[in-house]
C-alpha cells in the first residue's frame, strides 16, 4: 500500500513548483531539435548512422541537483521534482544528445518475496560499498528460495492519479514497464530497463572469493547459482509480460547503461497495446566474470545469459568490463545482439574490427581526466581521438556514453566542455 505520508494532498506551493517544471519539460520535448535527435539515435541503432551520438550520464555527478534546491515537500512530488530538475538542467547545460519525450514515464510498482537470505549493503569510504555475502559456503546455497512477484497496482495508480492531477494537462503521465527502485525486497537498483545481471547478483551472494574460487573448488555450485538466477529472471520477466505491464522501450527509456532505445526493428514506443518481451531491448553484462578465461565464461556464464536474451528483441551487451577476449563468443551465441559496450579497458581497435558495421560501438570514455580537483583536457582529448581512429575508418556506428563521473570539483561546466571537445574531435 502507499506510504501514508505519500497519500496526503500536495500543497499549493508544491503544485506550483511541479507544474512549472512540467511546463518547461513539455516546452523542451516540443522542440524540433528533439525530433532531430530521435532520428539520429534511431539511425544509429538501425546501423545507418548519420553521425556519432553523445550522451552524458549526469546522475552520478555529486549533487548535480543538490537536496537544498528541491522545493516540494510531498514525498512523491519531491522525487519527481528531482528527476525533472536533473533532466531539464541536463538539457540546458550539457549540450549532448539528450531527448525528453512529451510525457512523464512512471514504472509499475512490483513487490517480490525476497531471496531467502538478506543481502546487506555495507557503506565504505567515499562512494564505495560492499556486502555481507550471506552465502558463505557451497552448502549455504540451500538457504535461497525462489522469489515470487506481485503487482502493487493500487500504489501505482495512486501515483499516476497524483501526478496526472498535478500536471497531466501540461505533461501526460504514462505507465509502463517496471521500476527496480520500487522492488521492496530484491537487490536490484536499475530503473526502467530489462536488466539480466546474473553474476551481478551472484557476486552479492558469495563475493569475489566465492565467485572465483568455487569455479575450481565447487563448479557445480556456480552452475546451481547461475541456474537459480536465470530461473529468477525468467519468472520476473514472464510475470511482467503476463500482467500486461510492458510498453516498448524504443524511446528514451534505458536499453542499456545510459543507452537510449530508439530503433526501427522494435515497435514504436507510442504503441498503446500491451507489449511482449520480444518487443523490447534487454541489457546483458557480466562484469564480475571479467577475470575468468573466455573458456570458463563460455561454460559458466554465457549459456545462461543466452537463455534469457533469446526471449527479447534486441540486446545491449556489456557495462564496465572489457570484452575483446570473448566478443566472438558473445556474437556467436546472441544473434539479436545490436550494441556492445566498449570501456577504457578494452582493446579499442580489436573490438572495432570485430564489430565493424554490424553492431553499435557503444564507447564509454575514461572518466578520470575530467574528474577530481584538476581536469586533464589533453588526456580527455587523447581518449576521444583514440576512439575516432579506431572507428571512423571502419565505418562503425558509434555512440559515446560518458558514465561514472562522480567528482567534478564543483564545476559543472566541465560536462559541456567535454561534450564540445567530443563534437570537435568527431567533426559534429
Amino acid at each position: 500500500m502507499p506510504d501514508p505520508a505519500a497519500t496526503t494532498l500536495p500543497s499549493a506551493a508544491d503544485r506550483e513548483t511541479i507544474r512549472a517544471l512540467a511546463g518547461r519539460w513539455a516546452e523542451i520535448a516540443a522542440l524540433p531539435l528533439m525530433d532531430e535527435r530521435k532520428r539520429g539515435w534511431r539511425a544509429l541503432h538501425d546501423l545507418r548512422p548519420e553521425r556519432p551520438m553523445i550522451q552524458f550520464e549526469v546522475g552520478t555527478v555529486h549533487e548535480y541537483v543538490a537536496p537544498d534546491e528541491l522545493r516540494c515537500e510531498h514525498p512523491i512530488l519531491r522525487a519527481v521534482e528531482a528527476a525533472m530538475r536533473e533532466s531539464i538542467r541536463h538539457f540546458d547545460e550539457v549540450g549532448d544528445d539528450i531527448v525528453l519525450e512529451p510525457w512523464f514515464r512512471l514504472g509499475w510498482d512490483i513487490v517480490d518475496s525476497g531471496w531467502g537470505v538478506d543481502v546487506v549493503q555495507i557503506p565504505t569510504e567515499g562512494i564505495g560499498y560492499t556486502f555481507d555475502f550471506p552465502i558463505r559456503t557451497p552448502a549455504d546455497v540451500q538457504l535461497l528460495r525462489p522469489r515470487t512477484f506481485s503487482l502493487d497496482r493500487a500504489a501505482t495508480e495512486h501515483k499516476r492519479h497524483l501526478l496526472s492531477d498535478a500536471f497531466g494537462d501540461l505533461l501526460p503521465v504514462r505507465v509502463g514497464n517496471y521500476d527496480h527502485f520500487m522492488v521492496e525486497q530484491g537487490a536490484e537498483s536499475w530503473a526502467g530497463n530489462y536488466f539480466i545481471g546474473l553474476t551481478w547478483q551472484v557476486y552479492r551472494f558469495i563475493g569475489n572469493d566465492g565467485l572465483l574460487g568455487w569455479l575450481y573448488e565447487s563448479p557445480q555450485t556456480i552452475h546451481a547459482l547461475m541456474e537459480y538466477m536465470t530461473a529468477d529472471r525468467e519468472r520476473m520477466f514472464t510475470f511482467i509480460e503476463r500482467q500486461g505491464l510492458i510498453v516498448p522501450n524504443s524511446d528514451n527509456q534505458l536499453a542499456g547503461p545510459r543507452a537510449y532505445g530508439y530503433v526501427s526493428d522494435l515497435p514504436d514506443a507510442e504503441c498503446d497495446e500491451p507489449g511482449r518481451l520480444r518487443d523490447l531491448w534487454c541489457w546483458a553484462e557480466s562484469q564480475e566474470s571479467a577475470l575468468i578465461s573466455p573458456a570458463m565464461y563460455a561454460e559458466f556464464v554465457l549459456p545462461y545469459i543466452k537463455r534469457l536474451t533469446d526471449r527479447f528483441g534486441l540486446v545491449y551487451y556489456g557495462c564496465c568490463e572489457p570484452v575483446h577476449d570473448r566478443l566472438e563468443l558473445i556474437m556467436q551465441a546472441i544473434p539479436n545482439l545490436r550494441s556492445v559496450s566498449v570501456t577504457p579497458w578494452t582493446d579499442l581497435d580489436r573490438v572495432a574490427e570485430m564489430l565493424g558495421q554490424r553492431y553499435v560501438y557503444s564507447r564509454k570514455p575514461d572518466p578520470v581526466p575530467i574528474s577530481g580537483p584538476t581536469p586533464h583536457w589533453e588526456r580527455a582529448e587523447g581518449d576521444l581521438r583514440r576512439t575516432h581512429a579506431a572507428t571512423v575508418a571502419r565505418g562503425c556506428p558509434v555512440e559515446i556514453l560518458f558514465r561514472d563521473v562522480y567528482d567534478v570539483g564543483g564545476d559543472r561546466t566541465r560536462l559541456a566542455r567535454w561534450v564540445s571537445l567530443a563534437r570537435s574531435v568527431f567533426g559534429i
